[in-house]
């Protein structure tokens, strides 16, 4: 198959979520498909980036849209009453460029990430399929619980907007992809179980076990500048390890990944290390006894356990990352859902060498079982494959 993917950013580096399931699903396909990759980029993107992502592809289109514009389009969906992500990833210019490059590909099917990357392909006559990625409605309204005054207001006004927009996905696309059942179930229509799940994976050649000197007893990663992430670390700093420190006070904890905001950097102390961008992240994985991922908000699964348990450390986290993770309570993944249980069980791990052993193993064996990126990528293909026979058989 001729297929053309549609990204609201270039998936490389692999620094944020979409950026990896968009690359290893795109490496995954080249393996028996043509792949033509169309991207939107708000920054400059590197020669040697491109370079990692060309031998999966036979042709490469990027439109380079300033913010100054996507900001004035964020203003005009708002007065619209129109999803403000997607307005931040439109642009008259990327439309034209799109249009341009399908009628050159003249693809078998569409396959586009995400509700940002809409407006490209909504019209479009070829078979489409729309990887949702997570639920951003129910992200967006995990946020908005927490947000206050203008922001509250914001994130509420987004929110409508994103929950109606998925629900019109389904007369628009041809079939519709998401990471996980418990995202699938947060999607607001009558047929969110007609959304096929595909999940993400690890590459385990990459994440495997490493031995090296663990200069630290904790270690939470991923983006910093992403606010799920930045709340689950000043919650991990201010109200977990205080609890920690009463029982261990020698505690160290490591918070690693790339951009982290002010809120995470003055996180730092005598006791916390905030590393920022790190060359090979799983350096800092291995130099932790335990990952401590306290997710509070957010939606999809958590590549951070994915790749966690992949080199065999182990990981207690909260429900809220574990209903798309499904590993077995006590056996596969620890959970603590308010400061105190989340500290409990840390504290029992750093005490109990055998329990970490165990928990790691048992972890390892889990995400080895279930999280492959080569089997997620065949089903992602029998779906395209389904909507090009469906679309030949009319």
């Amino acid at each position: 198959m001729k297929i053309l993917v549609v990204l609201p950013r270039f998936p490389y580096p692999l620094e944020k979520g979409d950026k990896l399931r968009a690359y290893n699903q795109i490496k995954e396909l080249s393996k028996r498909n043509e792949i033509y990759l169309f991207c939107v980029s708000h920054e400059r993107v590197l020669p040697k980036d491109v370079e990692q992502v060309r031998p999966f592809c036979k042709d490469i289109c990027i439109v380079r849209s300033p913010k100054l514009v996507n900001y004035k389009n964020v203003v005009r969906n708002f007065l619209a009453t129109k999803s403000l992500q997607i307005g931040y990833w439109d642009s008259t210019k990327a439309r034209k460029a799109y249009k341009a490059f399908e009628r050159k590909v003249n693809p078998d099917v569409l396959y586009n990430q995400m509700v940002r990357t809409m407006v490209y392909v909504a019209r479009s006559a070829y078979p489409k399929v729309m990887d949702f990625q997570d639920a951003l409605s129910m992200n967006t309204e995990r946020h908005m619980e927490h947000a206050r005054f203008l922001w509250h207001y914001i994130l509420h006004f987004e929110f409508k907007m994103l929950r109606s927009t998925e629900y019109n996905s389904f007369k628009i696309f041809d079939a519709l992809t998401i990471i996980s059942d418990a995202d699938s179930n947060a999607i607001p229509h009558m047929r969110n179980e007609d959304i096929y799940i595909t999940p993400n994976g690890v590459d385990f050649d990459f994440f495997h076990p490493m031995e090296r000197p663990q200069e630290y007893d904790l270690v939470f990663c991923g983006n910093m500048h992403y606010e799920p992430n930045v709340r689950a670390a000043r919650y991990l700093v201010e109200q977990v390890m205080p609890l920690v420190w009463q029982r261990l006070p020698q505690a160290r904890l490591l918070l690693a990944g790339a951009d982290p905001k002010k809120k995470v950097r003055d996180l730092a102390s005598d006791r916390v290390t905030v590393s920022g961008f790190v060359d090979d992240i799983r350096e800092s994985y291995a130099s932790a006894k335990i990952l401590a991922a306290p997710m509070q908000t957010g939606s999809g699964l958590q590549n951070k356990l994915l790749e966690a348990m992949s080199m065999r450390i182990p990981c207690v986290t909260t429900t809220i990352a574990n209903d798309s993770l499904h590993a077995e309570v006590g056996q596969e993944v620890l959970i603590g859902d308010t400061a105190e249980t989340f500290a409990e069980q840390l504290v029992l791990l750093l005490q109990d060498e055998q329990k970490r052993i165990s928990l790691a193993q048992q972890g390892y064996d889990f995400v080895h079982q279930n999280y492959s990126w080569e089997k997620s990528g065949e089903k992602l293909e029998e779906v395209l494959r389904s909507v090009v026979s469906k679309r030949v058989e009319r």
